[in-house]
């Protein structure tokens, strides 16, 4: 009984450190480089829009895409930004995020001609691995909730990409617990793409943003 014990405790341990090593390290990375206000945030070209879905499973709108549309046109407007970057999952022909974005963020008056879409932006690692890679873009702002910037931060400065973070307005923590929780693992999984050396799924020809 004691070895069974010991081993569960171990086991709840090593479960602990899994989670909040990975938790520590990226909040300590991204330390003073998200902003919730828009006079304080520095300027860059481009805007990193990281996509989500518009509706949740009832049919409602998602309030995470609402509020990051908003934060994305807040930033254009203010001049803190020129271009808009929507990197966002386009696996299937019915599952367009990035399209979805551009339509909406064009309908909240931003040009057409100053947003890029990046389609293959299945993962944050993904679209911050090709931010780079694809378009060229060596300092960027990431515009996201503040949880998710945090983690996009982390995985950009292990790729030598200088970029903060505007954060999005938060859900209620009641409307966003199962986010909240799958973050932690979300954050484990992160350190582990950067210790295992972990590259987008597709990269391919480079897109100039002008």
């Amino acid at each position: 009984m004691k070895k069974i014990l010991k081993f569960l405790l171990l086991c709840v341990l090593l479960l602990f450190g899994s989670i909040y090593i990975p938790n520590k390290t990226i909040i300590t990375n991204a330390q003073g480089l998200t902003y919730n206000s828009i006079s304080k945030i520095p300027k860059n070209k481009v805007g990193l829009l990281l996509g989500t879905s518009k509706y949740v499973a009832n049919g409602n709108i998602n309030l995470y895409y609402k509020y990051r549309i908003n934060a994305a046109v807040e930033l254009y407007e203010s001049g803190k930004i020129d271009f808009v970057l929507v990197s966002g999952d386009n696996s299937t022909k019915s599952y367009d995020e990035p399209s979805t974005f551009k339509s909406d963020l064009i309908a909240k008056g931003i040009p057409e001609e100053k947003i890029y879409l990046d389609y293959a932006g299945f993962r944050t690692l993904d679209s911050v691995i090709r931010a780079k890679e694809i378009f060229s873009q060596d300092s960027i702002t990431v515009i996201s909730q503040k949880f998710h910037n945090e983690r996009a931060i982390y995985l950009a400065k292990k790729h030598d990409i200088q970029a903060i973070g505007f954060n999005a307005k938060d859900v209620s923590r009641r409307s966003g617990f199962k986010t909240n929780l799958r973050e932690y693992f979300a954050r484990t999984k992160a350190v582990l793409d950067i210790v295992t050396g972990k590259n987008p799924k597709f990269l391919g020809e480079k897109i100039e943003i002008k």
